[in-house]
């Protein structure tokens, strides 16, 4: 894919100030953008930062299952032209239970890892935590999203994040205690807001994130 689509002409700096609530970056399907995060510093604030920014790498949205199920009801019962319904009302209900069934189940699961997962190395809610009100009103609600894109810079949780090897002449080198290289997907946008967060929180560390438009 190549990282520039979807991006607003004149390109993400440092200094850009986020947008208004109403100019959002949202787009209906994310175009995921690849970076590098580069922390060096003081050894004991590198350890630091990793304990602290490890994650479970998602963001645990409290989804109204009830409503959900309803909303599936009504779009297998009443299916946008030129579509015909092809289940009858009762099966409709019946397939709108079990959806709502497996979101609950995805829901549990999402609760249980959010609270003991430090799989992701650099979990944003974990940094910059979602407050709880948004959580229940769910991704798509205009507060949810106005606070992603003024705290993160993204309205997404990042994506596919690893630690990158440190690389010399061709090989890995000895693991470094005061260097931690990562490599991210964000969705839409750089997330400057979250890295100038990060900066203030930890002034002793040298924080770089650098966008690769033409993916890894």
């Amino acid at each position: 894919m190549s990282g520039a689509a979807g991006i607003p002409q004149g390109g993400a700096g440092e200094g850009d100030t986020p947008a208004p609530d109403a100019e959002v970056l949202a787009l209906p399907h994310p175009d995921w953008l690849y970076h590098h995060l580069r922390v060096t510093g003081d050894p004991a604030a590198v350890a630091g930062f990793r304990a602290a920014a490890a994650g479970p790498g998602l963001i645990p949205w409290a989804d109204s299952a009830g409503s959900t199920a309803e909303d599936w009801f009504h779009r297998l019962a009443a299916p946008p032209a030129p579509q015909r319904r092809s289940l009858s009302l009762e099966g409709c209900r019946i397939l709108a239970g079990q959806l709502r069934d497996a979101a609950e189940a995805r829901a549990r699961r999402v609760a249980e890892r959010a609270a003991t997962s430090r799989a992701c190395p650099l979990c944003l809610h974990r940094l910059l935590p979602v407050p709880p009100a948004l959580l229940r009103l769910g991704p798509a609600a205009p507060g949810s999203r106005a606070w992603l894109w003024r705290h993160w810079g993204t309205t997404a949780a990042l994506r596919g994040v690893v630690e990158l090897p440190v690389l010399g002449r061709g090989r890995p080198r000895p693991p470094d205690p005061g260097l931690l290289r990562l490599g991210f997907w964000s969705a839409d946008w750089t997330p400057w807001p979250a890295i100038r967060a990060l900066r203030q929180r930890w002034p002793g560390l040298s924080i770089a994130v650098r966008p690769l438009y033409d993916d890894p």
